[in-house]
């Protein structure tokens, strides 16, 4: 079997034969020493806002270096030594294959590198194949990259890295498209919002109840106390593992929150239901100019969750984010009923699984087909539930 039957066909290259505008590719092994490179792609570049530099190197300090994982990252220059792209990745080592993800693990939705507007736009596959080259050819190389959840566009611009082979991620991403200045029941409908509203009623009578996002050290601080002690119960509930509480978790979570943003609010925002004896429901994400993007959630564990404060927070979000212009949302990777209440589509991301080296090529048509068959157990109702009930006896 070959990498290319493992793997579905790249899209048509957007660009015909030529040079590449790629002139260099440096390889840094401490985030500090790509900070300034990254913030300058921060400010002008098109990127996610998950691969913020500060809510990857946070990630690094508490959860990456103690597991082991170290930086690789690639940055690509132009012939006047501008730079065209920061791919954050880190390495780690399985057997005797070194392979390199992106930085984040589970908590991130979508991994993307931070490219230049122009060149993100442009890039044609000779682009990419020089990026490879020039991974390829740095001392201490790895075997493979293992490149997951990647958007195929984003803020309307096609994604360079489906001009490699790719493959469907393993789980769905739900979203909500939003059309900018539509009414708000084009994104909530009337009905829904009415059923919200008598619900609604019941909280309103609670003394001090609000919505809002936590913008102070305090507020940050108190919502994710909250949190962090409701959290576990709630996923016990569920037979999930808390992952929550794997080490450096919390402490990475706590530091993103509390990071303010040059331009403005913080690197993860967080919107809260709240009243004056407790966090009644709170989601946290991060968010660019157009699009808010669902990291983790819970709800209160007291009398007031039967008035399904989670929705009612969701819908305040979504009527915060429309007037403000971004024009989709989303509830982060999996398929939970609740965010099919508002999230009708799906969006489209993908995973590649490129060889660097020979001993790599028979590690990435692995991870290939371990990735593929996951999804098939996603996507098959009888599997799920079977893998469903094996994790609940697992966590007895």
């Amino acid at each position: 079997m070959t990498l290319a039957a493992a793997i579905e066909s790249p899209s048509a290259e957007r660009a015909g034969t030529r040079l590449s505008s790629i002139a260099r590719v440096d390889v840094l092994r401490d985030f500090r020493e790509a900070e300034s490179v990254w913030r300058s792609l921060e400010q002008s570049g098109h990127f996610t806002p998950y691969q913020r530099f500060d809510i990857l190197a946070a990630w690094q300090n508490h959860i990456g270096a103690a597991e082991g994982q170290q930086p690789f990252i690639v940055i690509a220059y132009d012939a006047r030594d501008q730079p065209l792209l920061l791919l954050p990745l880190v390495t780690r080592q399985q057997d005797r294959i070194r392979i390199a993800q992106f930085p984040g693990g589970k908590h991130i939705t979508f991994n993307m590198p931070l490219w230049q507007r122009d060149f993100a736009a442009g890039a044609g596959r000779d682009d990419i194949d020089a990026l490879l080259a020039g991974i390829g050819r740095h001392a201490g190389k790895v075997d493979v990259l293992a490149l997951a959840r990647q958007p195929r566009q984003w803020a309307g611009v096609a994604n360079p890295m489906t001009l490699l082979p790719y493959q469907a991620s393993i789980n769905e991403c739900p979203v909500l498209d939003m059309v900018s200045g539509a009414p708000p029941t084009d994104h909530v409908s009337a009905s829904f919002r009415k059923r919200l509203r008598s619900k609604e009623k019941k909280l309103q009578a609670l003394p001090g109840y609000r919505y809002g996002i936590a913008t102070t050290d305090a507020d940050i601080t108190r919502v994710l106390d909250a949190f962090f002690a409701t959290k576990p119960l709630r996923m016990a509930e569920q037979n999930l593992p808390n992952v929550f509480a794997e080490p450096g978790v919390e402490d990475f979570i706590r530091s993103a929150c509390l990071t303010p943003l040059a331009g403005g609010g913080h690197a993860i925002e967080i919107h809260a239901l709240e009243c004056d004896d407790e966090v009644i429901a709170m989601f946290a994400g991060v968010a660019d100019a157009g699009r808010f993007s669902m990291m983790f959630n819970t709800y209160t564990l007291s009398g007031n969750a039967k008035y399904s404060p989670g929705l009612i927070l969701m819908r305040n979000i979504i009527d915060f984010h429309a007037a403000r212009g971004v024009t989709s949302l989303d509830l982060g990777i999996g398929s939970d009923d609740y965010k099919r209440l508002f999230c009708k589509d799906d969006e489209p991301i993908f995973d590649s699984f490129i060889p660097i080296t020979a001993r790599g090529r028979l590690a990435a048509i692995g991870l290939s087909s371990l990735a593929r068959a996951k999804r098939l157990v996603k996507q098959t109702p009888v599997l799920m539930q079977m893998a469903k009930k094996l994790r609940g006896l697992l966590a007895r």
